[in-house]
């Protein structure tokens, strides 16, 4: 088949790398990274390239595994799954993982689903691990920029469940599920990566 394209993969990659160099222990043999919503499989094979000791495990809905498998097919690197995954479905133990690493996944999903995910993270994950949402968000009930009003208009024409989050209601959530907020890193196009280290 022919690998599916998301552009923004593209111009957001080298950003996010930079956030994961200064935080992501590549002494470890393996650090192990589990991706929440890989969509097209370009970040799993990008990183997994530029991270040596790394291990990489791929997630998504069943209907995106044939995209993800024609990108990491052609990696050489050490790249899992991809697993069946959606929040609230079936049961996964993210214990034996370093990190878990999401991008523009939260404002896709439903905000219920959201909270289960937080719930997921903080029952599953050891003391010590790391999370990474990366995605635009909304501080004290408003837009950061123009455009992301725009882009939270289109979302939720084409899902009312869908949506820019609260930076107030994820690091609260969050924080109920036992994570503490380590930075918020501003980002490229009015995106942020919210940096949470579990307790």
């Amino acid at each position: 088949m022919e690998k599916p394209n998301a552009p923004s993969c593209e111009r957001n990659k080298e950003p996010i790398l930079e956030v994961f160099r200064k935080y992501i222990d590549i002494n470890k043999e393996p650090y192990r990274i589990f991706e929440v919503g890989s969509g097209t499989g370009q970040h799993a094979c990008f990183f997994s390239e530029q991270l040596d000791n790394v291990e990489w495990t791929t997630s998504d809905l069943a209907e995106n595994h044939a995209g993800i498998r024609s990108w990491i097919s052609e990696s050489k690197k050490n790249i899992h799954g991809p697993v069946e995954f959606e929040a609230g479905k079936g049961q996964i133990d993210l214990s034996k993982y370093q990190a878990v690493f999401s991008a523009n996944t939260l404002h896709i999903m439903g905000w219920k689903s959201c909270k289960t995910l937080f719930k997921v993270l903080g029952k599953t994950m050891k003391t010590d691990a790391l999370v990474f949402f990366y995605g635009p968000f909304n501080y004290l009930g408003k837009y950061t920029s123009p455009s992301n009003e725009e882009f939270d208009k289109w979302l939720k024409e084409k899902g009312s469940h869908m949506g820019i989050r609260s930076f107030e209601d994820v690091t609260n959530n969050m924080a109920k599920n036992g994570f503490f907020l380590k930075e918020d890193i501003e980002m490229p196009a009015n995106n942020r990566v919210l940096v949470f280290e579990k307790s």
